[in-house]
């Protein structure tokens, strides 16, 4: 077997047409996001529980590999705050050493699914489950600034949100009014910093430099990089791989899956929105093929997690980046900084960084859902406050997993409630006239039931529920499965469970117009062999002739399959002349007769003016009589010579006179 793998990214289409223009536009967009992902990565990684530094490298080395072997033309890789929540929880479990190699598996997990080719399967997460947890991220990453935004006094913060609120409740005492002035000026200016100025220096930048300075002109008693980490090393470090052991890679699956999950979700929603930004495609898979990479490539060099960052996407483009170029640039410009400005970085105020990751939660949140949920069903309010309340309490893990599982029953309930089973006759009868039962005749004996919709183990249950309410058994029961696209195993099991309950009593199952895949089910299954290929018929007309047959009874004598139609078109065709009739009479009488017959046959109380009105649009009506009526054409014998004449007579009224009319 011949496994075809296609690695193409976009960053091969880009050259054949790339231009001194291009780059200059790439070099402007992709400077400006290297600044603005400085402070982005220190602070993500900080309050992922590793140095600074791990953050910047990931923004270098997996940001550059993403932008390099890609799905996307602008896609910004790096770390995010999706992550915070889950690396902070096994950095703190397991050991930093076992956070890298539970990345690299999680790198690894997304290799596989791009090669796989199941990029497009994330689109099969429901919007409640993703807005849920997303939220719930932000929150959790609030509470994790509380502790440097207020400068409390505390040595370890835990990871559990019930127990950290505690402890910050209790310690919040220790409040420093210093490190809060710094952090709130910072959110200041990173909130109100004017948007025409934000494409050239952004605000989080601004914010940046002057809480340095003011730290160290004023000599303000709050915590840097420097006081807490001891600085920032100039350059990348050498690639190291950490120890493998079987006991603690067996119990770094669960949150590697987590971890693989979040990245294809954030990156493939990242990668949409950059479609939408530029009019562009992404191919999911070499995207996921990418961040797999990326995430194998950066722990080795001290990196944590990576995705596409939607926030410095945004800025990419909005800055005229419009190829991966400018990603690559974002690197090197991050690069850049840590070989020639790594020794300033300690005297950067946690408090300034706390203040990037307080405005970043303020807008991951998704929190104009809260207000839309009296609005949404009831089964998908639930799925998204379950989610939620999980990741915020419990654990992003449980909470993701529990949300799908939520999500995929009340997908399996709706679905089955699509799903009908009825008995139909003449009278119940919805179906075409090449379908209908509507002149034909039913043996007694035989009856029949429509299945409408998925036949699938959700809905199988139906049939055997309906038929129990049966008083009695047919001789011929005729399951019309014209409706049925899809069946399952347990679809077929109830088709089994009905055909051995009616054959053990003599009695007979016949199917009727049964599509390709529930036909391709039951012949796998044998379950044709069994049922017999006589019983399953084409159309209704053929299921009736064999129950017919089943029965001992001649043939239905034949009906003309238009005689339905003939029926309209003749009713059509008398009111057509009746009415015909009498607008001749109208038109043929003299004047002084007109008062009389109106009075006495049209319309009393009625002047002529208001007669011949009238009598006007009953022309009109019965002109535009035949298509309301549903007959099929209007060129049948006798309706088109009607036709010609009513337009005449209305042509006569609003002449006044057939010589007026004439001309």
């Amino acid at each position: 077997m011949n496994v075809s793998i296609s690695f193409r990214p976009k960053l091969a289409d880009v050259f054949k047409n790339y231009s001194l223009q291009d780059f200059q536009a790439d070099s402007v967009a992709g400077i400006t996001v290297g600044i603005v992902a400085l402070p982005l990565a220190m602070a993500f990684a900080i309050a992922s529980g590793v140095k600074p530094e791990a953050g910047i490298f990931t923004a270098v080395i997996a940001g550059f590999i993403i932008s390099a072997l890609g799905g996307t033309k602008v896609s910004i890789g790096g770390p995010t705050g999706a992550f915070i929540v889950i690396l902070f929880g096994i950095g703190a479990q397991y050991g930093l050493d076992n956070l890298a190699i539970c990345t690299v598996m999680a790198g690894v997990f997304l290799l596989l699914l791009g090669v796989a080719r199941m990029g497009t399967m994330i689109k099969f997460i429901p919007y409640p489950v993703t807005m849920g947890f997303t939220s719930g991220i932000a929150v959790l990453i609030f509470t994790t600034q509380i502790k440097d935004f207020f400068g409390l006094q505390v040595d370890k913060v835990p990871s559990e949100f019930v127990t950290k609120m505690k402890v910050l409740g209790e310690h919040f005492g220790t409040l420093q009014w210093p490190t809060l002035a710094v952090a709130a000026v910072s959110l200041g200016i990173i909130l109100f910093w004017p948007k025409n100025w934000q494409r050239r220096v952004p605000g989080s930048i601004v914010a940046l430099v002057l809480g340095t300075v003011a730290v160290g002109l004023f000599n303000l008693p709050v915590e840097t990089i420097g006081s807490r980490f001891g600085g920032i090393p100039q350059g990348l470090p050498m690639p190291h791989m950490p120890v493998l052991a079987w006991e603690n890679i067996q119990h770094l699956f669960h949150p590697a899956i987590t971890i693989a999950l979040l990245a294809a979700i954030e990156s493939l929603l990242c990668a949409v929105v950059a479609d939408g930004m530029i009019d562009d495609r992404h191919d999911s898979n070499q995207e996921l093929m990418a961040q797999g990479i990326a995430n194998i490539v950066s722990p080795l060099f001290g990196g944590i997690a990576a995705t596409g960052a939607i926030a410095r996407t945004a800025t990419n483009v909005k800055s005229g980046g419009r190829t991966p170029v400018a990603g690559i640039i974002h690197a090197l410009t991050l690069l850049i900084i840590i070989l020639v400005a790594a020794p300033l970085a300690k005297f950067i105020p946690l408090a300034t960084l706390s203040a990037v990751l307080v405005n970043v939660a303020l807008h991951m949140g998704e929190w104009h859902n809260f207000g839309r949920l009296p609005k949404w069903p009831i089964c998908d309010t639930a799925v998204f406050l379950v989610a939620f309340v999980l990741t915020v309490v419990v654990d992003l893990t449980v909470a993701v997993e529990i949300g799908m599982v939520l999500a995929a029953m009340l997908f399996i309930k709706r679905s089955s409630e699509t799903t009908q089973i009825m008995a139909v006759d003449e009278t119940t009868e919805t179906e075409g006239s090449q379908h209908s039962l509507v002149g034909k005749e039913v043996p007694d004996g035989v009856m029949i039931y429509r299945i409408f919709g998925a036949f699938f183990f959700g809905a199988a249950d139906k049939l055997e529920s309906i038929l129990k309410r049966e008083k009695r058994e047919p001789e011929v029961l005729i399951l019309r499965m014209r409706k049925v696209m899809a069946m399952d195993a347990t679809g077929l099991n109830a088709l089994e469970d009905l055909y051995e309950r009616l054959h053990r009593k003599g009695k007979h199952l016949i199917l009727s117009g049964p599509h390709h895949q529930p036909m391709l089910v039951m012949g796998r299954a044998g379950f044709l062999d069994r049922i017999g290929e006589e019983n399953v018929c084409a159309h209704i007309d053929a299921a009736l002739a064999r129950s017919r047959e089943i029965l001992g009874l001649p043939p239905a004598p034949t009906v003309d399959p238009l005689q339905l139609e003939k029926r309209k078109i003749e009713a059509a065709r008398q009111e057509l002349n009746s009415a015909m009739e009498r607008i001749n009479d109208v038109l043929n009488t003299p004047a002084a007769e007109f008062s009389a017959a109106s009075d006495s046959r049209l319309l009393p109380e009625l002047d002529k003016t208001d007669t011949v009105a009238a009598v006007k649009r009953s022309a009109k009506d019965v002109h535009d009589f035949i298509p309301k009526s549903g007959v099929p054409t209007l060129g049948a014998p006798g309706t088109a010579p009607a036709r010609k004449e009513i337009s005449r007579e209305h042509a006569v009224l609003e002449a006044g006179t057939p010589e007026k009319a004439g001309k």
